[in-house]
C-alpha cells in the first residue's frame, strides 16, 4: 500500500512526440506521483529524448522491460542508470540468472555514479494476456498461478517487486509479504473502456486490494485536461 500522502498515480506517457511528451510531463506534475516512459518513446527518441521529458524528474518509471542474456541485460541496466529512474524493470521470465544480474549492475553502477539505485522490479504476465494467450505459449496457468510463481521467483532473486495486474494483488501480497512492491497497470476508472487491457480493475479497488503504484495512461493522458483528470482520481483515491 502506498504510504499516507503518497500519490500513487505513475502516468503512462505513451507517445512518439517529444512535445506532447513534453508538455504532458511539465503540466502533470504535481497532478501524479511520477511518469511512466516505455518502449515506444524509447525506440523514436532514445536516452537523450528521457532526458529531455524526464528533466530532472526523480520520478521516472523507465518502462523497457528487458529481456535477454544475463550479459546483456545488465549492460542495458548500467546504461539505464545515467537517465536516474526511480523505477526500472526487467522480465521474470527471463530467469533467476537474468534478473540478479540486472540487480548488481543497477546496484554497482548507482554507487560508481553515485545517484540512487532505482527500484528494479520484474513484469510477471502481460495485462494483455489471458489465461488462453498463457495456453497458447506454452505456459502453465492459470494466469493468477503463473503470476504469483514468477513473483516468488522474484522475491528470491532480491529484486524489490513486480508489475501484475489488479486481479492477482491479493494472492502476490498473500504470498511475498507487505514490503514486496507491486507496480499495478490494466487501471481504468469506472466507465472508461478496458482498451486492450483484459485484467483490470479501477484505481480505489486496486489500492484497496493492496497496490502501490497505479500505471494509468489513456484515461488521463486522452482527457480535455489530463491535469484535472489525474487529480480526479486522485481525489478518489484520497
Amino acid at each position: 500500500m502506498p504510504s499516507e500522502g503518497r500519490n500513487p498515480i505513475l502516468v503512462a506517457i505513451d507517445t512518439q512526440e517529444v512535445d506532447r511528451a513534453r508538455n504532458l510531463s511539465r503540466s502533470l506534475a504535481g497532478a501524479v506521483g511520477g511518469i511512466k516512459l516505455g518502449l515506444e518513446f524509447f525506440n523514436a527518441h532514445g536516452p537523450a529524448g528521457v532526458a529531455e521529458v524526464a528533466g530532472g524528474r526523480s520520478d521516472l518509471f523507465l518502462d523497457l522491460k528487458y529481456h535477454d542474456i544475463p550479459n546483456t541485460v545488465a549492460g542495458a541496466v548500467r546504461a539505464a542508470i545515467k537517465l536516474q529512474p526511480m523505477i526500472l524493470n526487467v522480465h521474470a521470465g527471463g530467469g533467476p540468472a537474468m534478473m540478479r544480474a540486472a540487480l548488481e549492475a543497477a546496484e554497482g553502477e548507482s554507487a560508481r555514479l553515485g545517484v540512487a539505485c532505482p527500484k528494479i522490479i520484474a513484469v510477471t504476465v502481460l495485462t494483455s494476456m489471458d489465461d488462453s494467450d498463457l495456453d497458447a505459449v506454452g505456459q502453465r496457468g492459470p494466469a493468477v498461478e503463473q503470476v504469483v510463481r514468477l513473483a516468488r521467483l522474484t522475491q528470491n532473486c532480491r529484486l524489490d517487486g513486480v508489475v501484475c495486474s489488479p486481479r492477482e494483488i491479493k494472492a502476490i501480497r498473500a504470498a511475498c509479504g507487505p514490503d514486496f512492491t507491486l507496480v499495478v497497470p490494466g487501471i481504468r476508472p469506472a466507465g472508461a473502456a478496458a482498451g486492450d487491457q483484459k485484467r483490470v480493475m479501477t484505481p480505489r479497488e486496486a489500492i484497496d486490494a493492496g497496490a502501490d503504484w497505479l500505471v494509468i495512461g489513456r484515461p488521463i493522458t486522452g482527457a480535455l485536461d489530463p491535469a484535472a483528470a489525474a487529480r480526479g482520481i486522485g481525489q478518489d483515491l484520497a
